[in-house]
């Protein structure tokens, strides 16, 4: 399969967000715990050289908890302040005030001694689409400053949001790169639905979930969908595992036969929203190569 996705509201934001990089103190990148490099937009480090990070791992709720605590580990030695977040969860919002003073005690100590009391830290979101950047905002400032979606491309305009004292944000739009150098990459964001369902073959994602899941998950297939261990052991085709779980979820089209892409679509959901599983598909090692 081929990924790619690039509307043209992607390209003015990215001219938007060369601008107001200038203004802010920090960028606080939002990725998929679940890819955490393959949701990184590779022009944002361009975009952001000499300004303080903090990347955000969204969506750790979801993902495989030792992999969450490997990527930490992974992001520190790079010089990023990380962390773990579910962006859904208001409780979880204290970890991340306290990585930005952290990050920023530097600067912070710098008014005070030119006598700047009270100015806020101000720090830009940024990510790919459907990273989960204005559900974060929203729980971040307590009340809905961002629209919301479970799909990409709902933000399309940048916002700035008083959240209190210490901090101000800049919302931007999701944008995607132009060209996936990767395929792999490309593979990943369409699973996590960062590019729109519309433009893939959902049938064929699903055979590349069930291949993935077969090495780096066993039995999880087998677990969720039948106890047919011989149905779901690793040397069976990633296409009968599919016909498996359409016979197992009664998935039958109009003609009393089995309706594949009615399964490719519940397996491809139920990845998702977590149903598996905590599922993480990249790991650190294969950052490096």
């Amino acid at each position: 399969m081929q990924f790619q996705w690039y509307p043209g509201h992607m390209t003015k934001a990215k001219r938007q967000m060369q601008e107001d990089i200038k203004l802010i103190d920090i960028i606080i990148e939002l990725v998929d715990a679940r890819i955490p490099l393959a949701s990184r937009n590779p022009d944002i480090d361009e975009l952001g050289k000499n300004k303080l990070r903090l990347i955000l791992m969204n969506k750790s709720d979801l993902s495989d908890e030792r992999k969450n605590q490997e990527w930490t580990d992974y992001f520190r030695t790079k010089g990023y302040f990380v962390v773990c977040l579910d962006a859904r969860s208001k409780a979880g919002m204290k970890p991340v005030t306290a990585a930005i003073v952290e990050a920023c005690r530097e600067k912070i100590e710098r008014d005070k001694k030119r006598g700047i009391k009270n100015r806020p830290v101000r720090a830009m979101v940024v990510g790919i689409p459907n990273v989960g950047k204005s559900t974060f905002i929203n729980s971040y400032a307590g009340r809905a400053c961002a629209k919301t979606g479970n799909k990409p491309g709902v933000t399309k305009g940048k916002q700035w949001i008083r959240l209190n004292k210490e901090v101000e944000l800049l919302d931007t739009p999701g944008i995607l790169w132009p060209k996936f150098e990767d395929q792999r990459v490309g593979l990943y964001l369409a699973l996590i639905g960062s590019i729109k369902d519309a433009l893939l073959n959902t049938d064929e994602l699903s055979l590349e979930l069930i291949e993935l899941l077969k090495r780096s998950y066993p039995g999880v297939l087998a677990k969720r969908y039948g106890s047919e261990e011989q149905a779901f052991c690793e040397e069976a085709a990633a296409a009968d595992v599919l016909r498996q779980i359409a016979e197992n979820r009664k998935c039958i089209s109009k003609g009393n036969e089995l309706d594949y892409s009615k399964a490719a679509a519940l397996l491809i959901e139920e990845f998702r929203s977590g149903k598996l599983g905590r599922i993480t598909l990249e790991l650190p090692k294969r950052a490096e190569q």
